[in-house]
């Protein structure tokens, strides 16, 4: 209180002796002025003095981008399984009528992963059934399209090695990231891997053809030397009624953790085509 009387009326009287000599031409004289330290009386502490600060807001974390990892793949780098369950068509069911695949890709503990989408294309779907050329886009759970996968209208008979099948992987879309081509063979289905430069990862070889009658139908993923089985593209057993009355396919699929995640979403997409080729065909072959 001392300290404020202080200043107040040394401030008074500088104002007073200017106002004194406002007809003087000469300069004013000099007042010193003097610098002190607030008392610590004055040094007010924070309201909350004493308290823990409030916490800072955090944000969100967001999941680890892996290096060289496609946006929207990053859920593929934490698994090393998933199924893919294809939804059964009413209308298809009834009429007969071709219709375009739509598939849910799930975790091993049945959690939503992806949903994939057939383009829908009526006449070429009836003109051609499942030797069609196809684009399955495959969505997240936020929406976003995070793969696309492209198959063009090639052969399917395996008396004529040329045309053989192939499918382009591209994540995001309009970026490939590898492919899935077809190796000619007189019984077995057999397939390579290529990454995005087109130079083969892995194998996939299947069991003869026309072996349909087994309940699980297992693609092996072998090496390059096809002595080491690194993982397998299992067609399972849907049960009697579905069996029967349509085409719709579920899918394992396992391949190693640490696999490049690129690789994985290769492997994903030749499941679609092994759908293609020999399951949806043999359904038309019954009907």
């Amino acid at each position: 209180m001392d300290f404020m009387m202080y200043c107040m009326f040394g401030t008074f009287n500088r104002l007073a002796y200017v106002m004194a000599n406002q007809g003087s031409t000469g300069p004013l004289p000099h007042i010193p002025v003097y610098y002190v330290d607030l008392p610590d009386a004055l040094n007010l502490p924070p309201v909350n003095a004493g308290a823990p600060p409030p916490p800072a807001p955090t944000a969100m974390p967001m999941p680890a981008q892996p290096a060289n990892c496609p946006p929207g793949l990053e859920y593929l780098t934490q698994i090393d399984q998933i199924l893919v369950h294809q939804s059964v068509n009413v209308l298809e069911v009834f009429t007969g009528w071709e219709m375009s695949n739509v598939y849910t890709v799930k975790n091993s503990m049945g959690q939503k992963v992806f949903v994939a989408t057939e383009e829908d294309d009526i006449l070429t779907m009836q003109a051609c059934g499942p030797v069609r050329p196809f684009i399955i886009h495959l969505y997240d759970n936020m929406g976003q399209e995070v793969l696309t996968l492209t198959r063009p209208l090639r052969c399917t008979s395996c008396c004529f090695p040329c045309c053989l099948q192939e499918l382009e992987v591209q994540s995001p879309p309009g970026t490939p990231i590898g492919y899935v081509v077809q190796n000619w063979h007189p019984i077995l289905p057999k397939f390579t891997i290529l990454n995005e430069m087109r130079k083969p990862q892995l194998k996939i070889s299947g069991p003869p053809c026309d072996c349909h009658c087994i309940p699980d139908v297992p693609f092996e993923v072998k090496s390059l030397d096809e002595y080491s089985v690194v993982g397998q593209i299992s067609r399972q057993w849907s049960g009697i009624i579905q069996e029967v009355l349509t085409d719709a396919t579920n899918f394992g699929i396992s391949f190693p953790m640490d696999l490049d995640v690129k690789i994985k979403a290769v492997i994903l997409g030749a499941s679609f085509l092994i759908d293609f080729m020999f399951f949806e065909k043999h359904k038309r072959k019954k009907e």
